[in-house]
């Protein structure tokens, strides 16, 4: 089952069926898609938002799952955790990747930061210890998320999602038992 959580401004949930239409404004539009995947292409119709919410409810949980960012409830953006597919096949990579798509109306506001930074808590909660994104080169704002985040850029990579991505990396900090182990005193 995939978790909900909240922070100071937000809620995070997972998306509902009955949410087809939210899910249709956010994803119809090109400035949202335009850097989502290797052939972007908008939804046209509720048929196509069901079946992207149908797709994310059936993530098991607990770590990864794909979650509704609210404000005062209403639904504002996605954000996700989730295995990184390899290009070439959709394999999966073994790698989590942490992702954030909002409405162009809440751009601009930290909501991508704050949502993506209660992930990466819930991530180390659950052993992880480390956590990428991707984002297309040209896409300034979520590189900007990601250095909020304290992600490191480690180059362009074509390894995932069939297309050439940005690479930011964060790994988890350390944990109060592993400050006082003898070998961190070394």
């Amino acid at each position: 089952m995939i978790e909900s959580f909240t922070t100071e401004r937000l809620s995070l949930q997972p998306w509902q069926p009955d949410e087809a239409e939210a899910v249709l404004d956010l994803y119809s539009r090109w400035e949202v898609m335009r850097y989502l995947g290797a052939n972007p292409q908008v939804l046209t119709d509720l048929d196509q938002a069901a079946a992207k919410i149908a797709g994310w409810l059936a993530f098991p949980g607990p770590l990864h799952g794909v979650w509704a960012i609210r404000v005062d409830g209403r639904p504002i953006g996605t954000a996700l955790l989730k295995v990184l597919p390899l290009s070439g096949g959709a394999q999966p990579s073994g790698i989590t990747e942490v992702g954030w798509h909002l409405h162009p109306d809440f751009w601009g506001h930290g909501y991508a930061t704050e949502a993506a930074s209660r992930l990466l808590d819930h991530a180390w909660a659950h052993g992880l210890d480390r956590v990428v994104a991707v984002t297309y080169p040209q896409n300034a704002a979520s590189q900007a998320v990601c250095g909020r985040l304290g992600m490191a850029a480690r180059g362009l990579t074509d390894q995932y999602y069939d297309v050439t991505s940005a690479l930011f990396e964060i790994t988890a900090p350390a944990r109060p038992s592993e400050l006082s182990s003898p070998a961190s005193q070394a």
